[in-house]
């Protein structure tokens, strides 16, 4: 038994997420002995669980026509945390001059971690600013990008 790729399923649940002004930013299925479907949103200002209980009532019935895996399993709506890595062009570009955190799978300038002011986003490379000057890295050299948390 195998479930729809994960792409499918962004895909149908698309339009109820916009029609409740939401984004999809991930969906998962993990298949064990107790299967389950995650859909990850955001939107302007952040989720709360108001927002992932009217998103999850919304979608409970079409998934259940649309018939995600064959088999019984358990659908979760989520927020996707504050310190979630960033995957859609939207995640960066509403980042643009606040400060993030990225990790690297090799170092360049001889360190592997950054901390600095998001300058600009590509696609293919982002540009932060860390003491004064700014450092384009390619997106390929990048293992995780995420807001940095400040505590104050």
């Amino acid at each position: 038994m195998k479930a729809k790729p994960a792409q499918e399923i962004q895909a149908f649940l698309t339009p109820y997420a916009e029609s409740l002004g939401l984004e999809i930013v991930e969906v998962t299925f993990k298949m064990s002995k107790n299967p389950a479907l995650t859909v990850y949103i955001d939107k302007d200002g952040g989720v709360d669980l108001d927002s992932c209980e009217a998103f999850h009532n919304l979608i409970s019935d079409p998934l259940d026509v649309f018939d995600p895996y064959p088999n019984p399993y358990t659908l979760n709506v989520s927020s996707p945390g504050l310190d979630r890595p960033f995957k859609t062009e939207r995640d960066f570009l509403k980042r643009i001059d606040k400060m993030v955190e990225v990790k690297l799978y090799a170092p360049m300038n001889g360190a592997k971690y950054f901390e600095g002011v998001l300058k600009a986003y590509d696609g293919g490379s982002v540009t932060i600013e860390v003491n004064g000057k700014e450092i384009k890295i390619p997106m390929t050299r990048i293992a995780k990008i995420n807001e940095a948390i400040i505590f104050n």
